[in-house]
Formats: C-alpha cells, structure tokens, sequence
C-alpha cells in the first residue's frame, strides 16, 4: 500500500480540480474557497460535469447532497446520474443539480421554528468543502436550509460564525497594522470511543437501543491498574485501527494518532487539524466509518459518552486555533508574551468571552450522554474555567494583582542517563482537569461528548470570539496613543474576568465552592444548562453577529431539551422492560433453584441447616422486589411528565434519573449474587475483555 497514493484517492480535492477544471474555472473556484468570494454560478455546469466524469470514474452512479440536519448525524437522499436520452440514458449532473437540491424537511427537527406541514427545505452546496465518493455515490457537502430561509442544520451558522470571526479578526489586526485577506479557525478534534465483540453486543437490549449499559455491576477488574492506557494493541483491534486509518485516508481525513484510552476497551483516534468546516465534515464521516469498519471485524464501535458505569467515559477534545492566511498563528505567544501586545489582547479577548458567555459555551456541549460524563475522573466538571499553565497564568496574575513578572525560562531537561537525549522543558505543564486550557498555540476545549457534532463548540467558540474582537475594536480604534491603550483595555479584561481563570486541580473538593464564590455557573444537567440560550444577553451575541436570528436560537434551545426528554424517555422505557422481562424473572428463576436445593438437602438429612442457599435465596428475594418497587415508581413518574419541555426536561433530570439509578443499584446488588448462567445478558467482564 503506498499511503501517498491512496491519501484522498475518493475526494474531488485541489488535485482533481487542477487537472480536471480549466484554468479560469479552477482560479474563481479556488478564490471561493480560500478568500470567501461569493461562487460564480457561470461556472456550476462546468465544475459539476468534471465532478460527474470523476466520480463515475471512481465507479459512481448516483449523486447525494450530504448535509447535517439538528440531529447530530449526517443525511443523504441519493440520486442517480441517468438521465433519459432517447430509448438510451445519459449521465449527467446539471449546474443546478450541483449548487441546489430539494430534500423534504417536514421530519427533521426544527424547535417550533416551522410547522410539520412546511415541507419544503433546500440544500446548497459547500464549495469549501470538498466532495468525494463513498459506495458508489458523489456526496456533495451542502447547508439545508427551510422555504422560508431558516437554517435547518450545523453546517450554515457554523459558516456563518466563521465569516463573522473572519471580519473580527481582520478588524482588529488593522489596528495593528497586519493586512490579510482571511482568518481561519482550525480544529482538530480528538475522538474516543470504545470497541466490544458484536455477539455480546446483540444480547444487549440496551445498547442496541440506548448506546449504554443501563445495567452492569463493576467487573472485578476495571481500570485501577492503570495498565491499559497506550497499552500495546490487542490483535483485532490493531487489524480494526489499520483498516480504519486506510479508509479514511482515501477520504483526505487526517488521521495521525492511535491509542488505548484509559478503560479496558477504550481506544482514541486524532487526527491533524484542518480548516473548522472541513474538520467538522470530516469527524462526522470518520464517526460513520468507524462504525462501519468495526462491523467488518465482528466489532461494534460505541461512541456513547458514558456506554460503562465506573470506567472512564468517552469525549472529544477540540483543539481550537486561529490563524491568517499568511501563516501567522494568532494564538502563538512567542518566545516573550509580556511583551507580544497583539497576543495578549487576542488572549485577553478570548478570556473575557469564555465568562461572558460561559452559559452557552456550557450549553453547546450538554447532552443526556455528557451529564454521565462532566465531573467525572475522565473528564472536566461541568464549570467552565481557563487554564492559561505556569507562564501565562503568572504574566496575566502580575497584571491583575500588579505583581512583578519575571520570566520563566525554558530548561534543558535529561533523565540522568549519559546516553539519553537532552529535552526541552516546556515553560508550562498541561491540566487535563481544565474544561478549556491553552495548550501551548491553541485551545482545547475538552467538555465536547464523544458522539456530538463538533460545530456546536465550534460554532459558539467563534462567534463570541467575533464579538470580543468586535468589543475591542470599537474601544481601541479612535485612541491616541494605540498600543497605550491596548495595553489598558488588556488589562481591564483580565481584571474584570479574573473569575474564570483557574490553574489548578478542577477535581478537587475546593473548586465547586470556590467557583461559587466567584460566582461561576454550575449546570450540571442538559435540563439545567439549555436554558441559557434562552438569554437575552446571549440570543443577542449571536444576532449581532449575524450566526443565527433570535427564532433560530430559541429552536436549537428547544431542540436541545426535546431530544434530552426523548433520549431520557427512550432509556427509562428500555430500563422497565429489561428490569421486568429479563431481570425479574431471571432472579426468581434462581431463587427457585435454591429453594429446590434446600428443599433436596432436606431430604438428605433434617439436622443440614442451609442458611448460606437459605440467606442468599431471602436476600435475592428482597432486592427482586425492590426493584420491581423500584421500576413502578419510574412508571408511574414517567407516565405524569409535565407537557411543556422545559418543565419534562426537569423532571427527567431531577426525578426519573434518580428513579433510574435506583432501579439499576437494585439490578445490580443481584448480579453479584446471581449464578452467572441465569443472569439474563453478558456481564462487564464479558464485555470489555473478549476481544482479543
């Protein structure tokens, strides 16, 4: 396999324009991808034909536009390349069918923001994202958008956001005397997920139907050995990465690292970053072919956040940058950061925006498989805070508490080893505890659950970047002296949102009553967080720059506590009908044994006491009907659910999720106790260690 020959073998990418477009054709179309000129529709017919002779080259029929409705997946309706020519058929994709396409829209989500019956929805094509083939189709990456212009999906704010970023920043670099012709974020989005044999899997009601365990009692061996994180390969899981790393090569994705994650079955991919929209485009068609290969291999690929009580769960880590077109990383302090004036305002910028809008930034990231994972060892709590590390955090406290700063020099670091290599020591350390740390050029923004879409963060990170840049420029523009003032308006940031700074541990018992006192927001549910989007102050970040109108806003909000309710639902539902017609049963099946081999040692002789079948036969006994006690509460209370979505979503969250966790700490006091061959699915030990 030659890995250059086969990277982005199946992408209509810059080399199949080159040599399939002409000359001028090719330049307009590239000065809309890299300068964000408006598409010249002259030259759809030309671009679409050469994407058709392409695709039907790569053995095409068929043509999908690929867009990401408010579901968190992809959707595609396909259609074929014939058309009637005679008693013949051509192939052939007009201009029109390239840029535009007509999916019904009446069944995706839409928060209210239309009725059931305005049916009619549009996708447009993305032309900065490039499209390629997958199983005999061309999917074009597009936006979708309603009758009565209403975005539909992900991909158009996030575009939005990064045009309003893009004029920010530009703004507030002329101040600086820095020309450029666009500023793009870039991201690279770590992703998690677990593997487990698929015949386990299939005797899994719950995960077939929830993504997660809603029952299972530890194994006795979790992840407390600390063994498994990059760990050397198990053999089906290295033959699954390989296969995996393949496939998504031939899709231009970036994929550079793989590793064990932390719990047993646990594994992790990274890939390069890449330009925000195409690295959204491409984590989702990389979560698609991870479940697709693992299929291949008799493995299923879990990407719920939380599928495995008491081991780590799953996240996505987003490594956010922003850079010039002209190669300048805006977020690279340099060797002297005191003294990088553009920098420390774009960092204090970037500060203040994180606790302005820290609700939001929260928001974006709540799920009902998240509210498992924040606050968890695997993962930061549900506070958000910035780690800055040893020597911005210092530079940054000398100017809040008018300390003196003195520079922290990086040193040559060594094992002790004569033959070992010398290493520069970083002049800050990392903190994996923080949910959005500086990481030495960029960002990382670590609340984001392992099957989300990574435009929601990505999108709220850009606009309320856009707006603090928007902030600083009307401050600075007309000052006398600039860089005078920039440095006080710099300062002035720092001292006014100091509060979210944090650098120190975020699992310890001393951070939530500190954030408190700082006044710092503690959402801990998607029911408690949502509602932040409901703001003013925060509908109107996104109005002013021009992201999403105040009606697109709210349907996302609602959207959100919609799907927490149903998943909640869906969950609690499933939970009832395995406690009652798998568990329940199952238990009393082997309390019945026992009975029967109390009741055959009697018969051996009287003077036999049985009180060891005897206790555990009353004990199983007690904790079946607790649970079935248990699983009548959660009925009951899932049966009087308020109508109103805000007021369900608190009751899923604050009621029938403690309901559920009972009727689980029942389940799986008896799971312990039971014979294994009459508990009724694979156990965890069944799950994370058989594959080999």
């Amino acid at each position: 396999m030659n890995v250059t020959e086969l990277f982005g073998s199946n992408v209509f990418n810059d080399d199949a324009m080159k040599n399939l477009l002409p000359r001028e054709v090719y330049k307009s179309l590239r000065k809309t991808i890299d300068e964000g000129e408006p598409l010249d529709s002259n030259i759809a017919s030309v671009v679409a034909n050469a994407m058709k002779d392409w695709a039907v080259s790569k053995g095409a029929t068929h043509y999908t536009h690929w867009f990401q409705p408010l579901t968190n997946l992809t959707a595609e309706k396909h259609d074929s390349f014939i058309e009637p020519s005679g008693d013949k058929v051509i192939m052939q994709l007009t201009g029109k069918s390239l840029i535009v396409g007509e999916p019904d829209a009446s069944s995706f989500p839409s928060g209210g923001s239309r009725a059931t019956s305005a049916a009619r929805g549009y996708t447009a094509w993305d032309p900065t994202s490039p499209a390629f083939v997958k199983e005999g189709t061309l999917y074009i990456p597009t936006i979708f958008v309603s009758y009565t212009g209403e975005t539909l999906d992900k991909k158009a704010p996030l575009l939005k956001s990064m045009t309003a970023l893009d004029a920010q920043t530009k703004r507030l670099l002329k101040l600086f005397g820095v020309e450029c012709r666009k500023v793009s974020t870039t991201v690279g989005p770590e992703q998690e997920y677990f593997l487990i044999d698929e015949e386990a899997y299939l005797q899994r009601k719950d995960l077939q139907l929830t993504g997660r365990t809603l029952f299972g009692a530890p194994s006795s061996r979790g992840q407390e050995l600390e063994d498994h994180y990059f760990g050397s390969l198990k053999t089906r899981v290295a033959e699954y990465m390989k296969d995996l790393d393949e496939e998504l090569w031939r899709y231009g994705i970036f994929a550079k690292t793989k590793h064990n994650e932390v719990a047993p079955a646990q594994h992790e991919l990274a890939p390069v970053f890449t330009t925000t929209n195409v690295a959204v485009d491409d984590n989702q068609l990389t979560m698609e072919l991870m479940k697709k290969v693992a299929k291949k291999h008799g493995l299923v690929c879990l990407l719920h956040e939380k599928p495995f009580e008491g081991v780590n769960g799953s996240g996505k880590h987003n490594n956010w940058s922003l850079s010039t077109d002209t190669g300048i990383n805006l977020l690279d302090p340099g060797e002297t950061p005191e003294k990088n004036e553009r920098f420390m305002l774009i960092l204090a910028c970037i500060v203040a925006a994180v606790d302005k809008y820290q609700g939001i930034l929260r928001a974006c990231v709540a799920s009902a498989g998240n509210d498992h994972r924040l606050g968890a060892n695997e993962a930061p709590p549900a506070i958000i805070s910035v780690y800055l590390g040893d020597q911005l955090g210092a530079i940054v406290d000398s100017i809040v508490l008018g300390r003196e700063y003195v520079p922290k020099q990086a040193v040559p670091g060594s094992i002790g080893v004569p033959s070992s290599p010398i290493f520069p020591i970083d002049t800050t350390d990392r903190n994996r505890t923080s949910p959005f740390a500086f990481t030495g050029n960029k960002f990382e923004f670590r609340m984001l659950g392992s099957q989300a879409s990574v435009a929601d963060p990505n999108i709220v990170l850009n606009t309320i970047a856009a707006q603090a840049f928007a902030d600083a420029v009307e401050e600075l523009s007309e000052a006398k002296d600039f860089y005078k003032a920039c440095k006080a308006y710099t300062a002035k940031l720092f001292k006014e949102h100091y509060r979210i700074i944090f650098n120190y541990n975020g699992y310890g018992p001393d951070w939530e009553p500190e954030a408190e006192k700082r006044g710092l927001l503690n959402n801990k549910t998607t029911a408690d967080a949502v509602p932040e989007y409901f703001k003013q102050e925060n509908i109107d970040v996104f109005v002013r720059q021009g992201v999403y109108t105040e009606k697109e806003v709210i349907a996302r909000a609602n959207i959100a506590l919609e799907t927490y309710n149903k998943v909640i639902n869906i969950e609690a539902l499933t939970m009832i009908e395995m406690a009652r017609q798998d568990i329940y049963p199952a238990v009393n099946g082997y309390i019945a044994e026992l009975c029967s081999v109390i009741a055959a040692k009697r018969a051996v002789s009287e003077k036999i006491a049985c009180n060891a079948d005897r206790e555990l036969a009353e004990r199983l006994a007690e904790r079946n009907e607790a649970m079935a006690e248990a699983v009548k509460k959660l009925e009951t209370d899932l049966s009087e659910m308020p109508e109103e979505c805000g007021a369900a979503s608190q009751k899923m969250a604050h009621v029938i999720v403690p309901d559920m966790e009972e009727v689980r700490r029942c389940a799986d006091g008896m799971e312990k106790l039971c014979a294994s061959e009459y508990w009724p699915f694979p156990v965890y030990t069944d799950l994370l260690y058989s594959v080999k």
